[in-house]
């Protein structure tokens, strides 16, 4: 078994070459392996994209914000090069500071993606909490969520060319629910990256705390943050599952509460382990298409697995729902997959 570097001055583990389907969550990587799928379809989506917006996007960035660099905000640049270091990341994305007081971060822009934090991000958490978040935004770039996120924003565009009777209202309304939910678990994936490149539970803790309410994490019992998300979970209204399903239908972002939970579960399991034990797929062992139908097969397991373990009376139907697009991808790629290609699982 390879072992991952260490790095002298901080004893956190490097990981050489990892594959983002290391930290991917199984319903993220299903989404992302159906438009990787696409023959030429990111390459075409990327140009587009980025002849209209990118350029202009780095022009504002480069004239309305400040770089970080050895000698702009220099504690930022170290977290930078040692988040990009942690995940083998090159080249090095550009990283700005914006004045907002909104606490925010997002990445930006397909064929040179770039990062973004608000200054009431940056004076909101300390050392350890902003290499949480400067490894999540990496995250999104190794994943290539840029294309993946475009995707999906274009395909929400198209509800105002639709006809809205009910019948087709019903349906575009579950599809976007869909879609808003791949989109979620996109960041449940890249809250994971965060954690990789920190490797200190307590620090995205405190990062979620923060994002839910909190002024001071120390002023937060932090078990009873987290039966929060247990109290969630197991409504057993219909009621409250719709009322839960209103909240979080249009929503990019997991709600905080849960998010933590659901983080803090990943950083106790095996998988998580066995990555800081060097145990962990590889970018160079990766081949087009390979393990593609096992991660739409992950994608529905992970649905089963979401219903097993909650008592809301809803959520069978929509992990329904997620585990049949799942297999309707995989019979699709069962017919469409080229000669040769590997369906079972990917194991480097």
């Amino acid at each position: 078994m390879a072992r991952p570097l260490t790095t002298a001055s901080s004893g956190r583990m490097r990981f050489p070459d990892i594959s983002p389907r290391a930290y991917e969550h199984p319903v993220d990587r299903g989404a992302l392996a159906t438009l990787r799928m696409v023959p030429g379809f990111a390459e075409v989506l990327k140009v587009v994209t980025g002849f209209f917006h990118e350029r202009g996007e780095h022009l504002m960035a480069l004239s309305s914000a400040v770089r970080v660099g050895p000698t702009q905000y220099p504690e930022l640049h170290e977290i930078r090069t040692d988040c990009a270091d942690t995940l083998g990341l090159d080249p090095l994305p550009d990283l700005y500071v914006t004045r907002e007081a909104e606490p925010n971060a997002m990445t930006i822009g397909m064929e040179t993606p770039f990062v973004v934090l608000t200054t009431g991000l940056v004076e909101l958490l300390d050392v350890d909490s902003l290499r949480f978040v400067v490894g999540h935004e990496f995250g999104h770039v190794l994943s290539g969520h840029a294309v993946y996120r475009t995707m999906l924003l274009r395909l929400l565009d198209l509800r105002s060319t639709l006809s809205w009777t009910p019948m087709s209202a019903f349906g575009l309304r579950a599809v976007i629910g869909a879609l808003n939910e791949w989109f979620r678990k996109s960041e449940l994936s890249c809250d994971r990256a965060g954690l990789l490149c920190g490797q200190d539970p307590a620090a995205a803790l405190r990062t979620h705390v923060l994002m839910a309410g909190g002024i001071d994490p120390a002023r937060v019992d932090l078990e009873a943050f987290l039966r929060q998300a247990d109290e969630y979970d197991s409504v057993e209204s219909v009621r409250d599952s719709i009322a839960k399903l209103r909240n979080v239908e249009l929503l990019s972002h997991p709600l905080a509460v849960v998010r933590a939970a659901q983080l803090q579960k990943w950083a106790a399991s095996g998988e998580y382990r066995a990555i800081l034990a060097g145990d962990y797929p590889r970018r160079d062992a990766e081949a087009p298409h390979r393990g593609w139908a096992e991660d739409v097969k992950s994608a529905a397991r992970s649905y089963r697995e979401s219903f097993a373990s909650s008592a809301d009376p809803l959520t069978k139907v929509f992990s329904d729902v997620g585990e049949a697009v799942s297999g309707a991808a995989g019979s699709l790629w069962s017919k469409l997959a080229p000669r040769g290609s590997t369906d079972g699982d990917d194991r480097r």
